[in-house]
Parts: structure tokens; C-alpha cells; sequence
């Protein structure tokens, strides 16, 4: 039982850096509002594409925190 718990504890501090590393790399929202107040070029068609960076972490961002919370609930039953 040991072995298990060494394991969910170090997949939980992987999921836990994975989760800081993609929070950092998002932007802000500041970004936002400097582009829309300066008058970028970002279009419509550009600020909505589905392969997105912003929009890849932002899913990637649930994704880990999910599993974060698992691991943690599941962590704490054993």
C-alpha cells in the first residue's frame, strides 16, 4: 500500500507543477486590453481560431486541475 501512496503523491506534484507552468504561460488579461486599446490587428477570425494558444492552456488548464482535484480526494481515502 505504501508503494501505492508514493505514487499518487508524486503524480500529484507533477500535476501540481504541470498546473503552475501552464498557469504561468497564459497571458493576462492586460494583453486584451492593450491590443484592443492600440488598435491591433487581430481580427475576428484570428482572435477566435480553435487551435489557439491561449485557448489550448486555458483547456489544459481545467484538464490538469481536474485531475489535480482527483488525485487529492483520492489521496486523502487512502
Amino acid at each position: 500500500m505504501e508503494i501505492f501512496e508514493t505514487v499518487l503523491v508524486v503524480l500529484e506534484a507533477l500535476c501540481s507543477i504541470a498546473l503552475i507552468v501552464v498557469i504561468l504561460l497564459q497571458s493576462g488579461k492586460e494583453a486584451g486590453l492593450s491590443r484592443a486599446l492600440t488598435g491591433s490587428s487581430d481580427s475576428y477570425l484570428n482572435k477566435n481560431k480553435k487551435g489557439s494558444l491561449d485557448q489550448i492552456l486555458a483547456s489544459s488548464t481545467k484538464w490538469i486541475a481536474l485531475v489535480w482535484i482527483v488525485l487529492t480526494l483520492w489521496l486523502s481515502l487512502v
